[in-house]
């Protein structure tokens, strides 16, 4: 008995390093969103920063209101990636411990 929970508590240190990691590459991930067919891009880290934003000259004959929706747009498309990203590389860390369906890490 004692064994099991020196190797739970092994494998639970083990993978809380890994998750440490995994948000520290995340981090430092960069995904691009767009909008319009890429005349609006939005740059974005895996914390959600905004690096940069990219706006195609032919935007600007629009109304205002239109480019601040493909503004909009471009910023969500960004934040899903991110989204999708951060998910697949936490299942990634969790496929390996059997936990009950249903259960969500990080804790």
């Amino acid at each position: 008995m004692k064994g099991s929970i020196s190797d739970m508590m092994q494998q639970a240190q083990k993978m809380q390093a890994d998750m440490q990691k995994a948000q520290e590459e995340l981090a430092r991930l960069e995904v691009e969103g767009e909008a319009a067919a890429g005349l609006v891009r939005v740059t974005m880290t895996g914390r959600h920063d905004v690096r940069r934003v990219s706006i195609d000259d032919s935007v600007f004959q629009e109304e205002k209101e239109v480019l601040e929706d493909l503004l909009a747009a471009a910023v969500n498309d960004a934040v899903r990636k991110v989204e999708a990203r951060n998910k697949e590389a936490m299942s990634g860390l969790a496929s390996g411990l059997n936990l009950p369906p249903g259960f969500k890490l990080p804790f």
